[in-house]
């Protein structure tokens, strides 16, 4: 059971809009705008609809014979029983990276936690029909970006999909698992532990009524909801027809960066990795890669995707006495980054003057690099490059 007080304020007009008959995402969009709301929108009549740009006459009466067709009651149950929760674009609470695509799903549905900290997230995604190799690479990377901070999407199908969640959960990190079907259903069937283990820790995400099945048409417009969430998508293994490229043109589209990891020059799960190479994506060996091409994530922290006035105090970093908002930090990263200033200092001097164990220190380091924080230097040194967090 799910408490019903978490669906969005309103949520029963966005459902019967987006499930009327030639109403996808745009064309709701569309409506919404030019009538002011989505309840005005229902309200409309078949002439008024017909004058909405791009909508002519016989789209307009099916819009009008269609918009009471959804059962919403029926559909609010379903979610309570499920443990589900809805939330629509309107609600502060919905992904502002998201929010920002060309075409955002009206309506989320939810099983699961949508936090302030999902938005610093990485996209990993890859073949269903991967190589160990590619397995290894897709956990590898999860593993370590989850344990600097960020939170890793992906689409929960096979194969490549799944290693990230695994590792970004054998982490201890966050992860979204977005499906092509709805949260009614599980797919691949086998991965139900895993959609549960994923709504314990972040959430399991569709845009599609809670019955709805794993259709092959529906799985292109579930890539470009990974996409939308991340600020960076990676590709590990794919042909030159898969998915994980629709993901990563959704990326390009929607200026977030692409990224890809090498494969084996003879095999065919490399081809797609290798031809976004050529096109000038980022090649990724390693985390530092990753760091390396995104640069200072504080600077798109501080940026319209994470607004200081859409959560409540406690759902928020720490700010500085200017007000800008700084990522959330564990003791240990705090430690050292109000240790460090604009002057070197190696790691064994990190080590000695917080007291840390090495092992902590170095995880720490990284995480505040990633965060945008803190700069590695030549001679394994380390300043800080972001705001003080109090006086001194």
């Amino acid at each position: 059971m799910v408490d019903r007080q978490l669906n969005s304020a309103g949520i029963e007009h966005w459902l019967a809009l987006i499930g009327a008959d030639g109403v996808g995402p745009a064309t709701f969009l569309k409506l919404a705008q030019h009538f002011g709301s989505a309840q005005a929108a229902l309200g409309a009549s078949v002439r008024q609809l017909a004058t909405v740009e791009g909508i002519g006459a016989k789209t307009a009466e099916r819009i009008a014979g269609s918009r009471d067709q959804f059962k919403i009651q029926e559909e609010l149950a379903l979610a309570d029983r499920l443990g589900v929760w809805i939330m629509h674009m309107e609600d502060p609470r919905y992904p502002p990276s998201l929010k920002a695509i060309y075409d955002p799903p009206p309506v989320l549905y939810v099983k699961g936690q949508v936090l302030r900290e999902h938005r610093l997230a990485i996209s990993i995604v890859g073949s269903r029909h991967c190589s160990l190799y590619g397995q290894e690479q897709a956990s590898k990377l999860a593993h370590l970006l989850a344990g600097a901070g960020f939170t890793i999407v992906s689409g929960m199908a096979r194969g490549i999909d799944t290693s990230a969640h695994q590792g970004a959960l054998a982490a201890g990190g966050q992860t979204l698992a977005v499906q092509g079907c709805g949260l009614a259903n599980v797919f691949p069937p086998e991965n139900r532990r895993l959609f549960e283990l994923i709504a314990q820790s972040g959430a399991c995400l569709s845009e599609l009524p809670l019955r709805y099945e794993p259709l092959a048409e529906n799985f292109p417009n579930r890539n470009r909801i990974i996409a939308g969430l991340s600020v960076a998508t990676i590709v590990v293994e794919a042909g030159l027809r898969s998915g994980a490229l629709i993901t990563a043109r959704c990326a390009l589209e929607n200026n977030r960066e692409v990224m890809a990891v090498p494969g084996r020059a003879d095999s065919p799960l490399s081809k797609g990795p290798h031809q976004l190479l050529r096109q000038g994506a980022v090649l990724v060996e390693s985390p530092q890669d990753v760091l390396d091409a995104l640069g200072q994530i504080g600077t798109y922290l501080q940026g319209p995707l994470n607004s200081v006035s859409e959560q409540p105090p406690q759902e928020q970093g720490e700010a500085d006495r200017q007000g800008r908002l700084l990522p959330r930090l564990s003791d240990a990263e705090t430690a050292i980054y109000e240790g460090l200033s604009p002057e070197p200092a190696h790691t064994d001097q990190i080590v000695a003057d917080t007291g840390l164990p090495a092992g902590q220190v170095t995880a720490a380091l990284v995480s505040l690099q990633l965060k945008g924080l803190i700069r590695n230097v030549p001679g394994n040194l380390f300043v800080r490059t972001g705001p003080k967090t109090h006086e001194s």
